[in-house]
């Protein structure tokens, strides 16, 4: 059951046994409350809904789509036209924080113009109460927050906004600390046809001592696999023919369930289900990636061929301070484990620059990996401090001319070797999922291919959602250019 951290909010927390139903009826009264408000403005009224930060916030961003067009709400995609804005936020990183701040100074201006305007928080960043605090000072025209906890409640939130807005009462905040609930089954709104993400757990336990994500994502839990199973039956019948499994450490699924199962046995049942023809999923923590998992995936004729693999650090005494659970050889052995089963496998990283403490040598212990690895592409970041993490209290930060410094060297490495990988498959032929059409050149269309690289060809609308094969003419460092093979 969820816990409320906050002494100004909401304080009552619902007894989840039958919370399906019960958002439903708050679904029903809040479509009530928006029909009056459609006849107010003399149209239908208009939401805008901004993702920030990771996969897991997209999915959870079309779980809020859902509901608002649920209730009566239509989307847009111009934020200067919506009656009610959303900011789905993240706090992995201090510039999503800034960001999001500098925007509520915009709807403050737009707020003025148009005082019916409803504007809402939540994600990540509204889990920490500092934030909550620079928002109840510097931001009082926001009408809802909320956290990562209670995003199913969101009717219910949208109720009470719209019946506190009619006793001129307050901000409205409702952030849990925790939960060990999972709601299934509400509305949601797919932002394409053909292929969707899927959460099969919630929170992390790893406690990386940079990361925030345990405090404001909480501890594991795992959606029972009968639920997975079902949600993406109903996708496949729906026409969807990708699937992007999602949790912070999926290699961890199943461990709390009343009857554990592996990732790889979730893996194999859903590879059994028809109509779906590509599993993707992220993230694999690598001290949790199994003998089973590799033989499972080697063998799938679904599974893409590309793994995420964080490596964070090469140098033996970070990873230690960051409190990863593995060393450089352990990792290194754990790729060749994993490119001596599947040859054609794509990996793919994430690097922190500038950990505190973290020396030249330490990152020419990274670039090494770098080297060896031969990475298909990384994702290259400087340490940023979060507050309340251990890292964020160690003394010895690094300078920054000297983090720029390194960050440059190791991206620029990092940049040609992947460019190197990409060169290894021009002139194949692969099959690719047509995504959209090009937005450089209508009159191309871009397809991802199972390695997660993406190839543009001749073609239109028609071909969006479907597979193709594809000869790669031309590389050009991060996607390619081709032609249908039938061309």
């Amino acid at each position: 059951m969820g816990k409320p951290t906050d002494s100004n909010v909401l304080e009552t927390v619902p007894s989840l046994e039958n919370e399906r139903a019960r958002q439903y009826d708050f679904i029903q009264k809040a479509r009530i409350y928006v029909n009056a408000l459609e006849k107010q403005l003399s149209h239908k009224p208009l939401c805008f809904v901004q993702t920030f930060g990771c996969q897991m916030n997209a999915r959870d961003s079309e779980k809020l789509a859902g509901i608002l067009l649920q209730i009566g709400y239509e989307m847009t995609d111009a934020e200067e036209d919506a009656d009610f804005v959303i900011y789905n936020t993240c706090t992995v990183r201090d510039n999503a924080n800034q960001r999001v701040y500098g925007r509520l100074g915009y709807l403050g201006s737009m707020k003025k113009k148009k005082p019916h305007l409803k504007i809402a928080l939540c994600g990540c960043m509204m889990q920490e109460q500092a934030v909550i605090d620079k928002i109840r000072k510097s931001y009082r025209f926001v009408d809802l927050i909320f956290g990562t906890h209670n995003i199913f409640k969101f009717a219910e939130l949208i109720v009470t906004m719209f019946e506190n807005g009619k006793s001129n009462g307050g901000m409205i905040v409702d952030i849990w600390q925790e939960t060990d609930q999972i709601v299934e089954d509400l509305p949601i709104s797919r932002k394409y046809p053909y292929k969707s993400g899927i959460n099969i757990m919630f929170g992390c336990n790893n406690f990386c001592s940079y990361c925030i994500v345990p405090y404001v994502r909480g501890r594991e839990r795992s959606r029972k696999p009968e639920e997975i199973l079902a949600e993406i039956e109903k996708l496949a019948a729906d026409g969807v023919v990708e699937i992007m499994l999602l949790g912070q450490n999926v290699n961890s699924y199943g461990k709390n369930l009343e009857t554990p199962i592996t990732f790889a046995q979730l893996l194999q049942e859903i590879e059994k289900i028809e109509g779906i023809r590509r599993i993707r999923f992220m993230t694999s923590h690598p001290k949790d990636l199994s003998d089973e998992l590799i033989n499972v995936m080697k063998n799938s004729q679904k599974i893409c061929r590309h793994l995420h693999l964080p490596l964070q650090s090469g140098s033996d005494a970070i990873l230690k301070q960051m409190n990863r659970r593995y060393t450089k050889a352990d990792y290194l052995a754990l790729v060749e484990k994993i490119k001596t089963a599947m040859p054609d496998i794509a990996i793919t990283t994430d690097i922190i620059v500038g950990f505190p403490g973290e020396t030249t040598k330490d990152v020419e212990e990274t670039i090494d990996v770098v080297r060896k690895v031969q990475y298909d592409n990384a994702f290259t970041f400087i340490y940023s401090k979060r507050t309340g993490t251990p890292a964020a209290a160690m003394d010895n930060q690094v300078p920054e001319e000297l983090v720029k410094e390194n960050f440059d060297k190791l991206l620029r490495i990092v940049q040609d070797t992947a460019k190197e990988r990409a060169l290894l498959l021009q002139g194949q032929v692969m099959e690719a999922l047509v995504e959209d059409l090009n937005e450089q050149d209508p009159s191309l269309v871009t397809g991802r291919l199972s390695n997660n690289m993406l190839v543009h060809f001749k073609g239109d609308a028609s071909y969006i959602g479907k597979l193709m094969k594809v000869s790669l003419d031309g590389c050009h460092g991060f996607y390619y250019t081709g032609h249908r093979l039938d061309e």
